[in-house]
């Protein structure tokens, strides 16, 4: 029984025995975490590395210069390329294309010939409202000749007549004789009268002659196709032999100017009086910026819309590129950049300085001991790589451009010939705690 009550008070005391060691190892473990935390410099953010991102010496970064320069000030917006001339081609004449003289997508020239369509039938029309005329003109001769005949003949009626009323006026002449005398005359007069209108209706028929030829020789010059504008060419849907109408829906050939082009694009209405003022002073610049490319396109506002869309709130613009390069294309989104202004000894740092933290941006300063200093900015518009920092920076001081996951407040600095190596994990920290402005 005794054995049994020794056994009880030994398990009772080893379980009261196992907290104290368990607080213990926990008490160590807590401090060995807390332990880098207090090795990091005052001020550190928490969960960044420590000064040089725990290598020895120091951290190699790229170092760039704090510059003052005018810098244009620019409305960004995105707009969409569209040709400033669309011509769809369709057959004036239906018949069957014989040839087409250019390949789907060629540039062309304006009056050049793009498709030729069989022009024998109207070849043979116009040869015969030729022949119309030639046969109207010689019904007007003959009319005519008929006319002086007429007329001769009824002056010498006119002049019987008036002898024979003479004779009748003195009772020398039946009645009868001089009844037969009038009637001869007026007859004469009537022919003469008929021969003219003969005459009459063959000048129309000359006329009516001319223009169907004039008709005949439209038609067959609509037979041979040219180009109206000088662009580009899209698809082609008729081929060499197949048959066209003048009631086609489908165009034969669309031709698109892009040499000049436009671009149009939207900007909110309260810069409107802005981009006013600035075209009564003088043409207001407009650059086109592709994806992939950092030379933008440039050009000038040319169209400013008459209304603003109450819906959005935005007025419609389109600026004029020359686009000798070709490379604006219709139906291509870009980013545009209205140049409004120009902001005169502006304060400007590299774009890559500036690091957005929680509280807002900021840029690694490089002082003079070669030391990284965390420093607030304020910053403007960017243009290229640069930005305008409004507050922060003064012209000649050195900043970090790249490395500055690597580095920290207060670490030591080197310049770097290439780019710093990535640091991943918690080196990106001290962007999210960066001081507010």
């Amino acid at each position: 029984m005794a054995n049994s009550t020794d056994q009880f008070s030994g398990e009772a005391h080893m379980k009261k025995s196992i907290p104290f060691s368990q607080i213990f190892l926990t008490a160590l473990c807590a401090a060995l975490m807390l332990l880098p935390a207090a090795c990091k410099p005052a001020g550190a953010p928490a969960g960044s590395p420590p000064p040089g991102g725990g290598a020895k010496g120091p951290v190699p970064v790229k170092i760039g210069e704090v510059a003052q320069q005018s810098v244009p000030v620019q409305l960004a917006a995105v707009g969409s390329v569209e040709p400033i001339e669309t011509v769809q081609i369709k057959a004036q004449v239906p018949g069957q294309v014989m040839e087409v003289r250019f390949k789907e997508g060629d540039l062309v020239q304006k009056d050049q010939v793009l498709f030729i369509i069989d022009p024998r039938p109207y070849q043979v029309a116009l040869k015969q409202a030729e022949a119309n005329l030639s046969k109207a003109q010689a019904q007007l001769e003959q009319a005519k000749a008929m006319t002086a005949r007429d007329r001769a003949q009824a002056e010498r009626l006119k002049a019987s007549f008036a002898r024979d009323k003479g004779l009748a006026d003195k009772n020398m002449l039946s009645k009868e004789e001089f009844d037969r005398s009038r009637a001869d005359f007026q007859a004469a007069e009537a022919a003469v009268a008929a021969d003219e209108a003969n005459a009459s209706a063959g000048v129309e028929a000359i006329e009516a002659a001319k223009s169907t030829i004039d008709q005949a020789k439209l038609q067959l010059e609509y037979c041979t196709i040219t180009a109206p504008l000088t662009g580009r060419t899209g698809a082609v849907s008729a081929k060499a032999g197949n048959l066209v109408r003048t009631a086609d829906a489908a165009p034969m050939v669309t031709i698109n100017q892009i040499t000049p082009i436009r671009v149009s694009f939207s900007v909110p209405e309260k810069r409107l009086s802005e981009l006013k003022r600035q075209m009564a002073e003088g043409t207001i610049g407009v650059d086109a910026l592709l994806d992939g490319d950092a030379t933008p396109c440039s050009g000038a506002l040319s169209f400013v819309d008459n209304s603003v869309d109450a819906t959005t709130g935005t007025i419609m613009l389109k600026a004029t590129f020359e686009n000798t390069d070709s490379r604006l294309w219709p139906g291509q989104f870009v980013r545009v950049l209205v140049n409004v202004s120009v902001l005169a000894d502006a304060v400007v740092a590299p774009g890559k300085a500036v690091q957005m933290g929680q509280k807002g941006p900021f840029v690694y300063v490089v002082t003079a001991d070669m030391k990284a200093e965390m420093r607030p900015v304020k910053t403007g518009s960017t243009l290229k790589d640069m930005t305008v920092i409004l507050e922060g920076l003064k012209p000649g001081e050195k900043v970090v451009t790249d490395g500055q996951f690597a580095t920290a407040p207060g670490a030591e600095v080197k310049e770097a010939t290439e780019a710093p190596a990535a640091v991943a994990g918690p080196a990106a920290a001290p962007a999210a705690g960066a001081p507010a402005k």
